[in-house]
């Protein structure tokens, strides 16, 4: 009789125990372009797997071909269409990292996930006087990224300026928390980007309406966060901008109003240099969509110790 109760009690401790696959991952994946990075979040709901897959470039989305047996898992993360066939990804559980391939017809990627930080800190009871990162006279503490000939960066009548498509631009120095200031005059339907940490987008943009859902907008955390309220668009005016970030705690305050109110950002966007989110990273500003974006007033503080 005794053994038989020992059975009930553990049987459902077992049932109950988490899907190994259950949690945020992330993927730096070597390419014969460069490292990308890459994202996945995995849940589990009456015995079924939810996945959203943040591929290198574009936004984060809920994959539907699923498939999980035991320790392995597939995923269909595209479907084969004029671009080519189907691309699914083969990984293996184990502990806090997963392992497989990324298959595309012949092709095969070798593919590394860990689990993604928690990032859960208290915030800062002081901060440092913000500081310049851009003098208004030069790119010092500025490089473009790629090849330096294909920037169009450049310091017009104090403006940071990037003329036309071409290379995005990082500051040299990276930064873990901090509060940020920036002003950009953005033009009607241009489209760039202010990256935090070199990880997650600020989208800056003045397309038409029509072409991207609110977490996609002006304001937003790039497919992943929609700012609240319904602000007036300036195209071509003066906006600013106030983000903190400590830890994965976002607020974002446009033109004096708060439109992200200290939330968490799940995981990194398209575009990210890397998926190291428990380290420091640059900002970098988008230049590669589209040119004519003008910045001023960029500055950062940073916790006190």
């Amino acid at each position: 009789m005794r053994r038989f109760l020992l059975a009930l009690i553990l049987v459902p401790a077992f049932a109950l125990a988490p899907n190994p696959f259950a949690g945020r991952w992330d993927f730096n994946i070597s390419t014969p372009g460069g490292m990308r990075a890459a994202w996945l979040g995995i849940t589990e709901n009456q015995g079924k797997l939810e996945v959203w897959y943040q591929p290198t470039g574009g936004n984060v989305y809920q994959l539907q071909e699923v498939k999980q047996e035991g320790s392995h898992l597939t995923l269909t993360t595209s479907q084969p269409g004029g671009k080519g066939p189907a691309v699914t990804w083969e990984l293996d559980v184990s502990g806090d990292k997963l392992t497989g391939v990324q298959k595309r017809g012949d092709a095969t990627t070798a593919l590394t996930g860990v689990r993604a930080p928690v990032l859960k800190r208290a915030m800062p009871k002081k901060w440092s006087a913000p500081e310049a990162l851009f003098n208004g006279k030069n790119l010092d503490g500025w490089e473009p990224m790629g090849n330096p000939a294909n920037s169009h960066w450049m310091v017009k009548d104090g403006l940071l300026v990037n003329e036309e498509h071409g290379a995005n631009l990082k500051t040299t120095r990276t930064f873990d928390d901090f509060k940020l200031h920036f002003e950009v005059n953005c033009p009607d339907h241009a489209n760039s980007g202010f990256y935090l940490r070199g990880r997650y987008e600020v989208q800056l943009e003045y397309e038409p309406l029509s072409s991207n859902p609110p977490e996609r907008r002006i304001g937003s955390i790039y497919g992943r966060i929609a700012p609240k309220g319904d602000l007036p668009r300036k195209p071509g005016e003066w906006e600013t901008f106030d983000v903190t970030l400590v830890g994965r705690t976002l607020t974002v305050v446009r033109n004096g109003v708060t439109t992200i109110d200290r939330q968490e950002i799940e995981g990194i966007t398209g575009g990210a240099l890397d998926a190291n989110e428990g380290e420091p990273g640059p900002f970098y500003i988008q230049g590669d969509h589209t040119g004519g974006l003008k910045f001023r007033n960029i500055t950062v503080a940073v916790p006190k110790r």
